[in-house]
């Protein structure tokens, strides 16, 4: 048990004992101590003024009090302040503390508690790499599930992959087009990158074909066009026409007003010309009749897809081998986009939805305060949702989960709350497991990345990047103090390896998953900041000096008092557990990578005071207590570096 909930424990009986009134423990809020006043770990007694009947100031004289009397082990002192009450915990409780961790490998894990979890992260699309936004999908996807196992959770990690429809036919239309037979092996390109690059090529290729049409629209020939495209055409450009005429003559005290709205309007019928002449492209047609001919199982197009596909799959295995990513269960959406049709029609006969005179399917979920949403198209096909919610309900009856978490950005917002709610009123058990992590988009200085353009992040080649760039600034340091003979070429791209990726890693999961981010490379390897290398550093320097003076004889810490130093490093380790489960609630790996740079700094501000010797000590008592304190350090950062899937060097 926690010190905190040992605290809440013994407050509340204490409570009981001096006023006979119940008081929860989850009511009486802790907090740690203000560095300005003496203690350690502050009740706030205001919440219980009116019930007890007593001022603050009372109120805290004789709980505190009693707190010392029943407990000496547990409290050495208190104090009263404008309301709080500051409690000072025994140098012994805190000794034992450490007398009973330090060498505990399952600190800070609890043990398994029969409950189930999923978490399903990275879902790429089989038309492109993986790139910096799935790094850092597959990041939190992991590092969830890592810290929920932590917490005696049974995960199934699982990645659901999105490799059909006109998107993949996209990249496989112009392969057709350009590779004249060209493969990744011919090309001595990875895969995925191979397959991405014909997207890209579709996308240009594409832009070319379109500016023939909308040039020639432009000077009024649309003989391109079936008549269906050119009577759309016609009412398009005559509202341009309107909507230009109405702005050219605004008076002028209403341009100011009005006229940003008008150029919206006229864009935006501007773009739906532009959409027609997408459409129409020989490139866009051939890719249309290819998703047809997908579906309707055509053996060439089959071969082919299965050909891509592949090529993709051996790519994204290479680079989830190297960033360490792994799950136990892949589903496909070729196998998976039929499923939700059965659920429709249960829906429409329990009354869930219904159906329009089109005979496409809907639900109403104006009352949830958000609005009605199609789950079956007027053709009898199924719309993205429709699958999701079948996917759920096959997740639910293979694994059986209490919750399904869904690694999601945060554009997907609106389609996770509307999944949950046609889950519930559908009555399926998958339902009220579901859980949208939530994330925020990470983006460049330059702005957002564009897959179609080319202008994204590889993930493959940011992790290249951060390892040479580990690799250069680690030789030159080991150059400058004539170590770097102590390492094999071997050894040293392992160690930079580890470097490289864990600071990538840490730079990814240091900010709140909900937030965005913008990515700094230089930034995140800088060794002396909030970085992974920081971390690993100070977890290098710790096991140096265990080597050196050797681990713990085991012999009991019979320490008199504490230092503040070796105190506060002392109540920092003690927070591990909680910041695990908090991370686990959360579901916010961010929690452990601040807990893992404060633990490291302050050992560091520990270690570097003239009065902390190990070496030296004061007696063999201190020095055995400080090993203790290293060991438990060091123990302590491997592990929890560990649930942000970060390896930590022995030697740096």
């Amino acid at each position: 048990m926690s010190i905190v909930a040992q605290i809440k424990q013994v407050a509340a009986a204490a409570l009981k004992e001096l006023y006979q009134q119940d008081i929860a423990e989850q009511d009486i809020t802790i907090n740690a101590t203000k560095p300005e006043f003496t203690g350690d770990y502050t009740i706030v007694l205001f919440g219980f003024v009116k019930q007890l009947r007593k001022s603050p100031d009372e109120l805290g004289e004789q709980l505190g009090a009693l707190l010392v009397k029943n407990h000496p082990d547990l409290f050495s002192s208190f104090n009263v302040i404008k309301g709080f009450l500051n409690l000072e915990v025994s140098t012994p409780w805190w000794v034992n503390f450490l007398e009973q961790q330090y060498k505990n490998p399952a600190y800070g894990t609890q043990p398994a508690n029969g409950s189930k979890v999923m978490v399903e992260y990275s879902s790429p699309n089989t038309n492109k790499p993986l790139h910096l936004g799935h790094l850092r999908n597959n990041f939190l996807g992991w590092s969830i599930a890592a810290i929920l196992e932590a917490n005696g959770h049974e995960v199934v990690k699982t990645c659901v992959v999105n490799d059909r429809g006109i998107h993949i036919c996209k990249s496989m239309i112009a392969w057709q087009l350009f590779a004249n037979g060209a493969t990744p092996e011919s090309t001595g390109k990875k895969g995925d990158h191979f397959v991405g690059d014909y997207y890209v090529k579709f996308s240009n290729e594409l832009k070319v074909q379109s500016k023939v049409l909308t040039d020639a629209i432009a000077q009024g020939d649309v003989s391109a066009f079936t008549s269906e495209e050119q009577a759309k055409i016609a009412t398009h450009q005559a509202k341009v026409a309107q909507l230009t005429g109405i702005l050219e003559n605004l008076p002028a005290d209403q341009v100011a007003k009005k006229a940003p709205s008008l150029k919206d309007k006229i864009a935006t019928e501007q773009e739906e010309i532009k959409d027609i002449a997408e459409n129409a492209t020989p490139i866009m047609k051939a890719t249309k009749q290819m998703l047809l001919d997908w579906e309707n199982g055509v053996p060439e197009v089959i071969a082919l897809w299965k050909t891509m596909n592949s090529w993709v799959y051996d790519g994204f295995n290479t680079t989830y081998q190297r960033i360490g990513s792994d799950f136990q269960k892949t589903y496909y959406e070729s196998n998976t986009y039929l499923l939700g049709k059965d659920l429709v029609e249960e829906g429409l006969a329990k009354g869930v939805f219904f159906q329009k005179e089109d005979s496409s399917v809907w639900i109403d979920l104006t009352a949830d305060g958000l609005d009605e949403k199609l789950v079956r198209r007027k053709d009898g096909t199924s719309v993205y949702i429709t699958q999701d919610i079948g996917l759920a309900e096959l997740k639910q009856k293979e694994y059986g989960a209490e919750q399904s978490i869904y690694v999601v950005g945060d554009e997907q917002n609106y389609h996770f709350k509307v999944l949950k709610l046609i889950c519930q009123k559908l009555g399926l058990p998958s339902a009220d497991g579901i859980y949208h992590l939530s994330y925020g988009m990470v983006e460049l200085p330059s702005g957002k990345m564009k897959s179609r353009e080319g202008t994204v992040v590889d993930a493959d080649d940011l992790v290249k990047e951060m390892t040479s760039t580990a690799y250069d600034t680690t030789k030159e340091k080991l150059t400058e103090i004539g170590s770097i003979q102590n390492y094999s070429e071997e050894e040293l791209t392992t160690l930079c390896d580890t470097i490289g990726i864990g600071a990538l890693k840490f730079f990814l999961l240091r900010v709140d998953p909900k937030k965005k981010m913008i990515f700094n490379p230089e930034e995140s390897i800088d060794a002396h900041g909030f970085t992974g290398p920081f971390i690993q550093y100070a977890y290098v320097r710790i096991k140096s000096i265990i080597r050196k003076f050797g681990e713990a004889a085991g012999n009991s810490s019979i320490a008199t008092e504490l230092t503040p130093l070796e105190k506060a490093l002392i109540i920092q380790l003690e927070l591990y557990p909680g910041v695990i489960a908090e991370a686990a609630a959360e579901h916010d790996p961010s929690k452990i990578a601040v807990f893992a740079f404060n633990l490291a700094q302050a050992f560091g501000t520990f270690y570097n005071d003239k009065g902390h010797s190990i070496g030296n000590a004061e007696n063999e008592e201190k020095k055995e207590l400080r090993l203790k304190l290293a060991q438990l350090t060091a123990q302590t950062l491997s592990k929890a570096m560990g649930l942000l899937g970060i390896q930590v060097p022995e030697r740096m």
